[in-house]
């Protein structure tokens, strides 16, 4: 692995090169991730490939990376990173969680730059009420994620094994996990946290529920070559997943053109233990 850097129009993001191949692939991982998450899946990947994947902005290496956040956001930093690293030739991309939507965003909006995408468990507009309260429902849904963010450990150890006690995490351990969570960890020992930027997953967040309805016009209106990875069982590794059945149903129908394919994990597992992992390369480098 190497650490690469992207440019941005307001400074740098950070990203972790996996491979040397010259042929690329492009990452963008959860809300509260960093491109740690793909250590498994690029393990998978054919030697001819090299697999980019980005700290999003308010996370990992560019947690220091200001706002505005948002989808928008994240897709205009991922299509600078295609552009800087295809020199003038279309990338494969993935998205798992958050990441989905805004490798969505990127591929809709500037397809020339990308020769396939891959959503892995995301990407599909999320059923909220109208009446909902969009903090409530964030709270509802990160609560646990975003109150790890304020939380501090006396050492990495102590983090690690907060990590592999997690019910979607802990019959899986591996360590490839506990290699993305030394990555997020930062602080003096006594007092080690994550290295997410909070403000960031609220905002993001925030714009996943309040404008679902432009995920569902992307869907649409993409003509890159696209499949839906998704898994059976959520964030806590319970059913349903976080894209129920009938919501993929849903969707496949409004957008033929996504192929989509159930994997049996869950919201985590589906990229970062080996089996999920070795589905995603396959799909990101077929021909």
């Amino acid at each position: 692995m190497e650490q690469v850097t992207v440019e941005v129009p307001d400074g740098t993001l950070t990203a972790l090169r996996f491979g040397t191949g010259p042929r690329i692939a492009i990452a963008a991982h959860g809300i509260t991730a960093s491109g740690m998450a793909y250590v498994s899946v690029a393990r998978q990947l054919p030697e001819e490939w090299s697999l980019i994947a980005l700290d999003l902005r308010g996370r990992g290496g560019s947690n220091e990376l200001p706002g505005p956040y948002g989808m928008t956001r994240h897709a205009e930093d991922i299509c600078a990173a295609a552009e800087q690293f295809g020199q003038g030739h279309p990338v494969a991309l993935v998205g798992q969680s958050m990441g989905a939507y805004a490798a969505l965003r990127a591929a809709a909006r500037r397809p020339e730059l990308f020769s396939r995408l891959v959503l892995v468990d995301g990407g599909l507009p999320l059923p909220v009420p109208a009446d909902a309260d969009p903090d409530a429902v964030l709270a509802a849904t990160l609560g646990p994620a975003l109150a790890r963010l304020k939380d501090t450990f006396p050492s990495e150890e102590a983090y690690v094994d907060f990590f592999r006690a997690h019910p979607a995490l802990a019959a899986d351990w591996s360590d490839a996990m506990a290699a993305y969570v030394r990555y997020d960890a930062t602080g003096e020992p006594g007092a080690i946290r994550s290295r997410v930027n909070g403000a960031a997953v609220a905002e993001d967040g925030r714009d996943l529920l309040v404008n679902g309805a432009s995920f569902g016009e992307d869907l649409v209106k993409l003509t890159v070559p696209t499949v839906l990875l998704h898994a059976p069982r959520g964030m806590f590794g319970q059913e349903p997943g976080l894209l129920p059945a009938p919501l993929v149903a849903h969707w496949r129908e409004r957008a033929p053109h996504v192929v989509t394919e159930l994997v049996d994990a869950n919201h985590y597992t589906i990229l970062m233990t080996d089996r999920p992992a070795a589905v995603i390369a396959r799909h990101l480098t077929a021909d």
